[in-house]
């Protein structure tokens, strides 16, 4: 893959997604690809913790901080009241790689494999959503306009993920145009 392509999971909350990402992770990783993830949380959270030098330089007041090693940097950026940033903006700031994959962001506008569990008692987002390209599901949609597989078939959607994810320009001007987050 020579262009970034981007392709989301989504689904309600507990269905397996954050699962199913740690498996096909290391998978796609062994094809040869350099991934990215981009997670939504719908709460507060905190990657750092009191005591850390880079916390306190947040609590102290810094809007930014890096922290930087020899084997990994990262950057932390308080929004301090701002409003939170758009998945347009967050995919734009990624460093180069060949494949993103969005976990969340299930009104977003970008193609998505969804992921459904019966036992959440949720129903299916893919009858609804023009954007779904694929369902992972422990059960079978014999009415399905898309693929469905069987949510342990890593291989299979490997396959499907890579086969779908689009360029990450055709991505960014539905989103620019949509005027949907997708954070929902």
């Amino acid at each position: 893959m020579s262009t970034i392509r981007v392709i989301g999971l989504a689904g309600w909350s507990g269905s397996g997604k954050t699962t199913l990402l740690t498996k096909l992770i290391p998978l796609v990783a062994a094809r040869g690809l350099r991934l990215a993830t981009i997670k939504h949380a719908h709460h507060a959270f905190d990657v750092d913790h009191p005591g850390k030098d880079s916390y306190e330089h947040r609590k102290a007041g810094a809007r930014q901080v890096i922290v930087s090693s020899a084997r990994r940097w990262v950057h932390l950026h308080e929004l301090s009241g701002d409003r939170e940033a758009t998945l347009a903006e967050l995919l734009c700031r990624l460093s180069p790689c060949d494949l993103v994959l969005v976990e969340g962001y299930k009104r977003a506008s970008l193609p998505k494999l969804e992921v459904f569990r019966s036992e959440i008692g949720k129903p299916p987002l893919h009858p609804e959503d023009p954007r779904i390209v694929a369902v992972a599901s422990d059960r079978v949609f014999p009415e399905a306009r898309v693929p469905v597989v069987d949510l342990d078939d890593i291989v299979r959607i490997a396959d499907i993920v890579m086969e779908k994810a689009e360029p990450l320009d055709a991505v960014l001007r539905r989103l620019d145009h949509s005027g949907i987050d997708g954070s929902a």
